[in-house]
């Protein structure tokens, strides 16, 4: 699914009203019929009171159809007219001259310095004040305003996007704080950074009949992964294959104490299909793996306790992954350099190798094609901070550029960019994966897939798909908070016969 920013959105908008032809006032009265429908599943109580809070706009025009839609449901529902500048928009005022009249429907108007409403804690509050076509911030008595609703304890709702926020850049102002924000067509770049999750809240995505055409050829940097693409990138099995059709992978994991993200790694990776699976480890790994991973063939380093030499004949294998509890010690250092100089086929990069590569600055000595796997914090040393999520997505796509790799930028909506300058967002994974061992258990898949053939961009978006499926479906059958990262390699098998339906 692509993310417009609000130019492109506009853009959809004006396409779809001349060549279906509709008006924009009929496009309107689709799209509040949209948020009804959505509304009226999720709060069914027609006892609550609803108040919504129109601005002169065309997403105050929203919010008065929404009010008369809401009304004929035989919903309780109050108007408050935000009395915002000099005028209002063509559409604003003919849905406010379509309000029942004859003291049907309670409205107000609020104007500049007014007392504002005293809400019901029970009452629903709908934000329709101001729109995605924002481009200042919000000051004085209108800010006021937003920081009085974000106080009220009942549920509080955005109608396409939350008055204040800046749909495809950084807010640093106020803005309405929804609990729920129902997007039309297309989610907004902004829904998916966690510096505005208390702005956006739970976001819904509904189409409204946009036009097709201008969707499928409008160009954009941004995606939302939908479970076509991602099935449309899953192999089939032949009938006749055998364990070298599926390639022969390498983790390069493990030491002494950190021997469970070796086993987490590879359990992950033989889940995730690949034919062969090899572990250079340690000495004080091997009998471990050997009991845990039996199905795994264990290449045995000189050092006791961490990676210290670099495995003979590398080439023979078709994906290697580094990094899950390597520790950053002198002879981990030693080895990575040695690696790095010797091989030039892509790697999957993960934790300490990644810290290591920020710390020594050899970031340009990575390999064409690898995929890197980051949390924020290892982004941040390996590629410097950012004063906000968009500008590290800024930055992180520059990166993939310039160094020719994929980052996988780990996170609620883990964000995966490429050397062309894409980002795909993903649309899987719950806050119980946030646990110790989940980012090995991504390296694994990813080096496996990596091992059988898909290419890195399909590793990427496949593999982190599918590890943030296989987090749902254990979630869903112990909940979030019983959730650990074995548990992911459990639902595996399950996440991929889901993606197979």
């Amino acid at each position: 699914m692509k993310v417009f920013n609000t130019q492109q959105i506009k853009g959809l908008d004006a396409r779809t009203i001349e060549q279906e032809p509709i008006s924009s006032i009929d496009l309107m009265e689709r799209a509040a019929q949209v948020f009804v429908d959505w509304f009226v599943l999720q709060f069914p109580n027609q006892e609550q009171t609803i108040v919504i809070f129109c601005g002169p706009g065309n997403n105050g025009g929203d919010g008065l159809a929404v009010a008369r839609m809401l009304h004929r449901r035989f919903y309780e529902v109050q108007i408050v007219k935000c009395e915002i500048g000099n005028g209002t928009s063509p559409d604003f005022r003919q849905n406010w001259e379509r309000l029942p009249r004859w003291n049907e429907l309670s409205t107000f108007s609020l104007l500049t310095n007014d007392p504002f409403p005293e809400l019901s804690p029970f009452s629903i509050v709908i934000d329709a004040i101001f729109g995605s076509g924002l481009n200042r911030e919000i000051e004085s008595y209108w800010a006021d305003l937003l920081q009085h609703l974000n106080q009220h304890p009942g549920p509080r709702i955005a109608i396409d996007v939350p008055s204040g926020l800046y749909a495809d850049a950084h807010t640093s102002g106020i803005s309405f704080q929804a609990q729920h924000t129902l997007s039309f067509e297309l989610p907004k770049l902004a829904y998916f950074f966690a510096e505005n999750d208390q702005r956006v809240g739970q976001w819904h995505i509904r189409s409204i009949g946009l036009d097709p055409g201008f969707l499928a050829a409008e160009k954009t940097n941004h995606y939302y992964l939908d479970v076509s693409t991602v099935k449309a990138i899953l192999k089939t099995r032949r009938k006749h294959s055998h364990k070298g059709t599926f390639g022969h992978a390498l983790l390069i994991c493990g030491s002494h104490g950190m021997m469970g993200a070796a086993i987490l790694s590879a359990r992950a990776c033989q889940r995730s299909g690949v034919g062969l699976l090899s572990i250079h480890s340690p000495k004080c790994g091997y009998p471990i793996l050997q009991i845990s991973i039996p199905e795994a063939m264990v290449s045995v380093d000189h050092h006791e306790y961490q990676w210290s030499d670099v495995p003979v004949q590398l080439e023979k294998y078709a994906a290697i992954g580094l990094g899950c509890g390597i520790s950053n010690k002198t002879s981990v250092v030693a080895a990575l350099d040695k690696l790095l100089q010797t091989h030039q086929q892509a790697l999957v990069l993960d934790a300490d190798a990644l810290n290591i590569i920020g710390a020594q600055g050899w970031q340009r000595r990575i390999p064409n094609g690898s995929i890197l796997t980051p949390h924020p914090k290892e982004f941040e040393r390996l590629f410097g901070p950012s004063n906000n999520d968009f500008e590290r997505l800024e930055l992180q796509r520059q990166q993939a550029k310039k160094l020719g790799v994929f980052i996988l930028l780990k996170g609620a909506y883990s964000c995966f960019a490429d050397p062309e300058g894409n980002c795909y967002f993903n649309a899987t994974g719950n806050p119980g994966m946030a646990t110790g061992g989940s980012g090995d258990v991504l390296t694994g898949i990813l080096t496996g897939l990596l091992a059988q053939g898909y290419t890195p961009l399909q590793s990427g978006i496949l593999g982190m798909y599918v590890h943030g499926l296989a987090g749902d479906l254990a979630s869903e059958a112990l909940e979030q908070e019983a959730l650990i990262a074995s548990d992911i390699i459990d639902h595996l098998g399950k996440a991929f016969q889901t993606l197979r339906r």
